[in-house]
């Protein structure tokens, strides 16, 4: 699997980048957002999502962790595909796309093109908790924060602790203390459970 791709911008267009590194030149499919962030530069590191399929061979480019990971999550939805996660990533920043998402906002994504209400829903339903979760203080704990906390519950339960009584202190703990590592995480829940 390839993470990322570091070398010269030899063509640049709003949908798709060319990098030439060793010799050998990667056709990359971009959003909007990433071609904002690449346009004006000659070399660039492009974090990459490979998509293998029978038929194709396609690398999706990202400027950013964020926007990668919100695209992997969007193709986690049962109906949206690379191409239709790309354009949601080309209408609306990755941002956008979080808050849209933990506010139950349907509106938002149907605004992107190909995108019905019944996708829409299913995007919100599929991925609030793993976008973010508000908690009972009113704070909506960031992305990175919610990736953290599931990586530290998914480690808890596989060592044997109830699901709900992991994420309620896992939930608390983020609470207290936000730039916490997934290993202080894990010891500080091992410590109240």
């Amino acid at each position: 699997m390839i993470n990322y791709i570091k070398g010269t911008i030899t063509e640049i267009n709003p949908t798709s980048v060319t990098i030439e590194t060793g010799g050998i030149g990667y056709f990359i499919n971009i959003s909007v957002n990433t071609f904002s962030k690449l346009d004006s530069k000659s070399e660039s590191k492009i974090l990459v999502h490979e998509v293998i399929r029978e038929d194709a061979h396609q690398l999706f480019g990202f400027a950013d962790k964020e926007e990668r990971d919100i695209f992997r999550l969007l193709i986690s939805v049962t109906g949206i595909g690379a191409n239709t996660a790309r354009m949601m990533l080309s209408s609306l920043t990755p941002g956008e796309v979080e808050k849209a998402i933990m506010e139950s906002n349907v509106n938002v994504l149907k605004s992107v093109k190909g995108i019905g209400l019944k996708t829409a829903q299913r995007v919100i339903v599929d991925l609030k908790d793993k976008v973010g979760k508000q908690s009972a203080t009113g704070e909506i704990f960031t992305f990175a924060d919610n990736t953290k906390r599931e990586e530290a519950l998914s480690a808890l339960v596989m060592l044997g602790f109830a699901k709900s009584a992991v994420s309620k202190v896992l939930e608390k703990i983020i609470r207290d203390e936000k730039n916490l590592t997934v290993e202080d995480l894990i010891k500080r829940a091992l410590k109240n459970l």
